[in-house]
């Protein structure tokens, strides 16, 4: 099980990445739009270092639904792998079992 702390904050950073998505997507376009004067495209770029970090996309970490791990996880079934075992050997996935010879 992870800190519960770590996974409110990821949760805050994914509530953060939703509401400034559409702001930084406008900004990161003014920038490579080479058409643009420089001047506006570096106006752009210090608009684009204010806003916050947390708001990036590249700071949400994948976590397990169930408990929180941050590695491991597969995206498929937005599970780690531990739990995605257990999960598979008790047949709780529709479609998936554990292969054994």
């Amino acid at each position: 099980m992870a800190k519960v702390s770590a996974v409110q904050r990821d949760l805050k950073r994914r509530k953060l990445v939703k509401q400034t998505a559409n702001r930084r997507a406008a900004l990161k376009a003014i920038i490579k739009n080479q058409e643009l004067p420089m001047e506006e495209r570096f106006q752009a770029v210090l608009k684009l270092a204010k806003m916050p970090r947390n708001g990036a996309k590249d700071r949400v970490r994948n976590r397990c639904a169930l408990t929180g791990r941050p590695r491991g996880h597969h995206r498929k079934f937005n599970i780690s792998r531990v739990a995605l075992r257990e999960l598979a050997s008790r047949g709780e996935l529709p479609g998936v079992t554990k292969s054994s010879w």
